[in-house]
């Protein structure tokens, strides 16, 4: 089969979907290419921050409720624990007055029902959604982009103006047409087991992150989900894991079996089906992520923080602003580097900040005496705690957390409060 369309979106995760909303949105057509058939799974933290809802919210206002609403797919969560290598913790809330939100500031969500949530959105009006279709080349012919992709054991071409590339970590659409590489500075191996059974969760759902000394920078992540279920996994640069020779599944077993804290928790859990892992390219350095005829987007952009492993939230942003830029390519017929450049603009006025910052605190992280003692220092003190929320609630301020004195605020700050 070969067919021809100005727009094409190779991927159906939280990245593309969004890209594609908007375009609906804008009454763009498109053809949408899924390798799958949802609903689908794909191996997650499924944490789902303010960020996401943000974007839903600039799509419909109705949106944030109607995940509110739906108990046994999304599971509302308040705020996220820390856990220093020392064992000592801190529980940092999303929001300073939790009790005045109409709804969680975020959820923990399964990706096979967040990705089918947003898919259900898609407007078929303007989307011609191939799903099983896996992209095979993608190649520049002539002033557009061709194609082909394998479909039930048939190959089919589609000629373009312009791809966004959304497939994840291993674009087809990347490793085709852009400079990207994967580097073992920035990038994370991560692994996700599901349990059931698990003890003990804060009663607002926070999620936990522990920063165990045998993970450092990384950490492990302990996710409530509904229906008593639980998301458990690992995440650790691969230039560490490499350079230490760690069998990372071992590592992530042993310490669930034989960490304290932890392990008295999993006495009675029960694993549900196998221990998957991924490859998280992180935003940790600044890439060219567009290109002519192309943009990339989510983590085929390496676009996940480098500090918390977030890349829903800032992959649906690159498809908010991605769709953009292709409004703007098709009104002015532009589909050149020169003018695509400006999503690279747009992108990292909206992430830069943010992403620098928790850059430093990943390199902050691999040493265990300053991380004990913010988390001390933390847990006494109710302006230090505040001040961490408001880095939730507040991303622009994240800007201002990037000089030296926040660092010391955070060390040596004891008032007790």
């Amino acid at each position: 089969m070969s067919d021809k369309t100005d727009i094409v979106i190779a991927g159906a995760g939280p990245a593309g979907i969004t890209t594609s909303l908007f375009l609906c949105k804008e009454k763009i057509p498109h053809i949408l290419l899924e390798k799958e058939k949802f609903p689908r799974d794909k191996i997650c933290g499924d944490a789902l921050s303010g960020k996401v809802l943000d974007v839903l919210r600039k799509l419909d206002e109705k949106f944030a409720g109607e995940i509110d609403g739906q108990g046994n797919e999304f599971l509302g969560s308040y705020g996220v624990k820390f856990v220093a290598p020392n064992g000592s913790f801190v529980d940092i809330p999303f929001s300073i007055d939790l009790e005045k939100l109409k709804n969680a500031p975020g959820f923990i969500s399964k990706r096979i029902h967040f990705d089918h949530h947003l898919y259900k959105k898609i407007d078929h009006s303007f989307a011609t959604v191939i799903e099983n279709a896996d992209v095979k080349e993608v190649k520049r012919d002539g002033k557009g982009i061709t194609v082909t992709y394998r479909q039930n054991g048939t190959e089919n071409v589609i000629s373009c103006r312009m791809i966004i590339g959304a497939e994840g970590d291993r674009s087809m659409v990347a490793r085709n047409l852009s400079s990207i590489k994967k580097e073992g500075e920035h990038y994370c191996a991560g692994l996700r087991a599901y349990y059931k059974g698990v003890k003990n969760f804060h009663q607002q759902n926070f999620i936990e992150l522990h920063f165990l000394k045998e993970l450092l920078p990384g950490y492990l992540w302990i996710f409530p989900l509904p229906n008593g279920e639980a998301n458990v996994g690992v995440g650790m640069l691969s230039s560490v894991v490499s350079e230490k020779k760690i069998n990372l599944r071992q590592l992530m077993l042993e310490l669930i079996k034989s960490y304290p804290p932890i392990s008295e928790r999993f006495i009675n859990a029960e694993l549900i089906g196998d221990i998957k892992g991924w490859g998280l390219p992180l935003g940790s350095k600044k890439r060219k992520i567009s290109g002519d005829n192309f943009l990339l987007v989510g983590d085929a952009a390496a676009l996940i923080d480098p500090f918390t492993g977030e890349g829903i939230g800032n992959g649906m942003i690159s498809g908010m602003l991605a769709a953009k830029q292709v409004q703007e390519a098709l009104a002015a017929d532009r589909f050149d580097k020169s003018f695509l450049a400006e999503y690279d603009k747009k992108i990292y006025e909206a992430l830069w900040s943010e992403l620098k910052l928790s850059r430093k605190l990943q390199g902050f992280a691999k040493y265990e005496w300053p991380f004990n003692m913010v988390v001390n220092n933390a847990a006494k003190n109710k302006e230090v705690r505040d001040l961490i929320t408001c880095m939730f609630e507040d991303v622009n301020l994240r800007v201002k957390l990037s000089n030296p004195k926040f660092y010391f605020r955070l060390l040596f700050n004891r008032n007790q409060k």
